[in-house]
């Protein structure tokens, strides 16, 4: 898996960083999506990952399956 975010598309929702605070974060200074780990391990950090950019409201985060 490797997550992608478009900071350009990111509304400042937040709904990433509270669905997975250890993905995502928001920039203190404008509020946008920081992408913390852009391949998360865990199972429970790619569950999450996942649950997030099918939150996004601007689908500023997306999902690549690496097989």
């Amino acid at each position: 898996m490797e997550l992608r975010v478009d900071r350009e598309r990111c509304l400042g929702a937040g709904m990433c960083a509270l669905t997975a605070p250890e993905v995502f974060d928001q920039d203190a200074e404008d509020g946008r999506v920081l992408l913390l780990d852009a391949a998360p391990g865990p199972r429970e950090r790619r569950e999450a990952a996942r649950e997030a950019a099918e939150l996004c409201p601007s689908g500023a985060v997306t999902v690549a399956e690496n097989r």
